[in-house]
Order: C-alpha cells, then structure tokens, then sequence
C-alpha cells in the first residue's frame, strides 16, 4: 500500500450512556398522564439522562426538569384545575384581543389564547427562566411555522419555548422568538422519542394521542373539527413512527375517551391512567437489569 492511498475505516460506534431517556407527547389534557409515567420512575429512584417533550408534554417535562417531584405536579396540577373559576379568570386574562374585535375585523379568532400568559397557570412559580437553569436536559420540540419544519430548543428562554410547543394552530396564538415563528410541537413530531436514542441506553416514551373510535356519533361544531382533524393526524404521524422505529419501552395510558381540552376531568384522567404504573415499574425495571 502506497503512503499517498487512504483507507477507509467504518466509524465505531458508540454506545449510549447506561440509563433512561424520557419522551413525553402531545395530547392536551390527556398528557396530564405523563404524571403517572413519571410518578413510575420517582418509584424506582430512576433519575432520567435527558427529558424530550411536545406540547402538553414539554409542559409537564419541563416542571419535572426543573426539579419537582412527579407527586408535587399531580398535587400542584389539580389544586389549579379544580378551580374552575380561577382557571377561567386566567384563560380570559391570557385571551388575545377581545370578543368585539371579531365584529370589527372578521378573521380574528376572539377565543385565541396567549401561551406565554397562560403557562404560568399551569406551573409554579419557582420554574426557572433559562433551560440553562433546570436540574435535567430537557428538549422541546416545536414546529418552525415559515420553515415548515421542527425545531428543537434546547437553550435560552424556557417560557417561549414550552408556550411555543403548545401553540395549537387555531386555539393558541403562535410564539415569536428568535425571529421565528413557533406552532404546536405536536405537527411535526407529537411523540419525539426518536432523537434520543443516542442519548440513553433505554428509551422510554408516553404516547397519549387519542384511540380509534367506532365511527359512529354526532357531526362535530366547526372548531371542534379542527382540533379534532389534528389529532387524527397526530395519531397517524405517531402510529407510523412506532412502526418503524419503536422506543425500548412505549406507554399508552388507558385516556383515549378524554378530549383535548377535558383538563377539568383532571383527577378522572389521572385515575384512568394509575393502573399502568405497577406495568411501568416492571417493564422498565427489567429493561435496565439488561443494560447496567
């Protein structure tokens, strides 16, 4: 072999670190579920790598990387949903413009909500600024809407990027930052599992879109179908994905009959979803005596 010839050489892998990888997904108040995943790995004393989430998931992932307890969420999340006066006041204080404003201008949606004016009711007061500042990575995921494309924010400002993951096209008012537009995570990713498998040796995600329903019932109110129609669509991007490249260990909380904006039926979802936390402890238990 000439000096001047190069060889080539396949690169080595590399293996992931020992430990768990957490994917939360969008789903409304069905991802009030996630609790229960997490309430799981506070069990077995399992601190994860890394958190990923999308809309209502990057909600709830991020209070858990700023260092609550998955018991002080549930605890934190239904004392402010069982206010249903409180929680009203808040939406109508997060609302964009006022209901006179469709009169005037026609195309403006005098419902639609503030994320950035609203996150704070859904999470405590002492979640940080910063990512820089939580106690676990945390990834969100969020939709470029002029780029057509994901984004993943990892740094910077938390609030903009959790209230950005959560900015359900039509409901919620999209997130400027950084010169971008910001929409609901959920379009382009609601399960986003996928970019950690180089992070953890055990990837576990929570899959919380809705079920398939017997085609029967009522024809749905205008917005209504829109959300819905998103969802079915979410369903199926999510339903592919697990075909193709399943996490280590995927959950499917028994909320399918809940709808997206059921967050008043907190304590039923929650109820509904505590019968698979002894099945996650197992299963991830036994996933981790393979690779430790």
């Amino acid at each position: 072999m000439r000096n001047d010839e190069t060889r080539s050489v396949a690169p080595a892998f590399v293996r992931p670190p020992c430990g768990v990888a957490v994917a939360l997904g969008g789903g409304g108040a069905r991802g009030l579920a996630h609790i229960v995943v997490l309430e799981a790995l506070d069990d077995l004393g399992v601190r994860p790598l890394v958190l990923a989430g999308a809309s209502m998931g990057a909600v709830v992932a991020a209070a858990y990387a700023a260092g609550m307890t998955a018991r002080d969420i549930r605890a934190f999340s239904l004392r402010v949903l069982r206010n249903r006066r409180l929680l009203l006041g808040r939406m109508l204080e997060a609302r964009v413009g006022r209901f006179t404003d469709i009169l005037k201008r026609g195309l403006v949606n005098p419902v639609l909500l503030d994320a950035e004016l609203l996150l704070p009711s859904f999470w405590p007061d002492d979640i940080p600024a910063n990512f820089e500042d939580l106690l676990l990575p945390l990834l969100v995921v969020t939709t470029d809407f002029n780029a057509r494309a994901q984004l993943v924010l990892q740094s910077g400002d938390l609030r903009s990027a959790v209230a950005g993951s959560m900015a359900i096209p039509g409901m919620v008012k999209p997130v400027e930052r950084d010169g971008r537009v910001l929409v609901d995570g959920g379009v382009v990713n609601p399960l986003p599992y996928e970019m950690l498998f180089d992070h953890a040796s055990v990837v576990l995600a929570c899959d919380v879109s809705p079920g398939r329903a017997d085609g029967q019932g009522i024809a749905p109110q205008p917005f209504e179908a829109m959300l819905g129609a998103t969802q079915i669509m979410q369903a199926g991007l999510t339903a592919r994905m697990l075909r193709e490249r399943p996490p280590h260990l995927v959950v499917h909380p028994p909320v399918e009959r809940f709808r997206l904006l059921d967050f008043f039926y907190a304590a039923r979802i929650l109820e509904a979803a505590d019968p698979c936390k002894d099945a996650i402890k197992r299963d991830l238990a036994a996933l981790l005596e393979t690779v430790l």
